[in-house]
């Protein structure tokens, strides 16, 4: 599979400046998957900016209807 890594890059709202996962999707989503978290694309970027990417916030972002 082709990775479009600039397409990407477009899309991407992750902050944290040194990651070097930034558009290679597959990477970062194994990466995060890892630690029971979901990577930035999945957060609004209010909620990405606190760099808590947990299963759990995810969960009361989608319960109070923010995502």
């Amino acid at each position: 599979m082709e990775c479009h890594k600039e397409r990407n890059l477009k899309r991407c709202n992750c902050t944290y400046d040194p990651c070097s996962r930034k558009g290679l999707c597959c990477d970062c989503i194994a990466y995060h998957l890892k630690s029971r978290q979901l990577p930035a694309c999945c957060f609004p970027a209010d909620e990405e900016a606190t760099f808590d990417r947990s299963f759990e916030h995810f969960a009361r972002l989608v319960g109070a209807r923010k995502v």
